[in-house]
């Protein structure tokens, strides 16, 4: 590459002004120079007339300073959020019962919720369901007695169930992430992540034949999907993780928040219903 198409780049990549006559590596800066410079910053300062100041006397060593790698745009929130999720990864593997996940979560910090929440709202049903149902968050009610879906919502999820025939009790249920968030807010992105470990192992200790996301977040949480809600309800997904032995139909709905807000999209709903209980059917 010759002079011109190097400064040419450097003008590309906003470099087009020259702060002193030779290029400096402030990566390779050593603890002895800066000394150095701070030394003669020091004479310069002195007093006209009067005798400067005893140059003070370089260290031995410098401290160890951790490795930086030019260019990098790894901030600390961004380590820390790695860290997190890979200690949350490694504390779910462990987990062999639902108990075992219990006591996983409850002994996990890496999620800010915990500090603001009154409980951790894991679960609730049987262990062999057939049918897992994973909502968003806990809401106040649910977080209040630590179970989910038992406010407004789980009233119309109870009867959304007996309406097709399934009684709550044998269904499985839980939620993206188990703290509330405060006032009711949506999980964030790190929120969210930070948890999947864990609901994905709840789902493959319970492995039903037929799961199904409970509103927007979820779907994308578990399906990876970015579509809305509209979009993905009505249809047929696979699910699947490194530790089940078979992949699991997925399907979403509309979350029962929506539909008291929305009841015109119950149709949709029980169109969806039937769905799932034909998928069980089948099994």
């Amino acid at each position: 590459m010759d002079n011109h198409a190097v400064l040419q780049w450097h003008i590309d990549m906003g470099c087009d002004e020259c702060v002193a006559d030779e290029p400096i590596n402030r990566f390779e800066t050593s603890a002895q120079a800066a000394v150095a410079s701070a030394s003669v910053v020091s004479d310069h300062a002195a007093p006209a007339g009067g005798s400067a100041a005893a140059s003070p006397t370089a260290p031995t060593s410098s401290p160890q300073m951790p490795a930086t790698t030019r260019g990098s745009k790894t901030s600390a929130a961004e380590i820390d959020s790695q860290l997190q999720i890979s200690n949350a990864r490694q504390a779910a593997e462990n987990a062999q019962t639902i108990d075992d996940l219990r006591t996983a979560i409850e002994a996990f910090d890496g999620c800010a919720l915990k500090k603001t929440a009154t409980n951790l709202v894991l679960c609730d049903g049987p262990a062999d369901a057939r049918l897992m149902l994973v909502g968003e968050a806990p809401g106040a009610e649910e977080d209040r007695q630590g179970v989910p879906f038992v406010g407004p919502s789980g009233v119309l999820l109870n009867a959304m169930l007996d309406s097709i025939g399934i009684p709550r009790e044998q269904v499985m249920i839980s939620n993206s992430v188990f703290w509330r968030p405060p006032g009711n807010r949506t999980p964030t992105t790190q929120e969210t992540v930070v948890c999947r470990p864990f609901i994905e192992r709840l789902i493959e200790i319970v492995h039903p034949d037929v799961l199904v996301c409970v509103g927007a977040p979820s779907a994308h949480n578990l399906l990876g999907e970015s579509q809305g809600i509209s979009r993905l309800r009505g249809k047929w997904y696979t699910y699947q993780t490194p530790k089940l032995s078979a992949p699991i139909n997925a399907t979403a709905m509309f979350h029962p928040a929506y539909l008291l807000r929305t009841p015109i999209k119950k149709r949709d709903a029980w169109h969806d219903l039937l769905m799932i209980k034909r998928k069980l059917a089948d099994k």
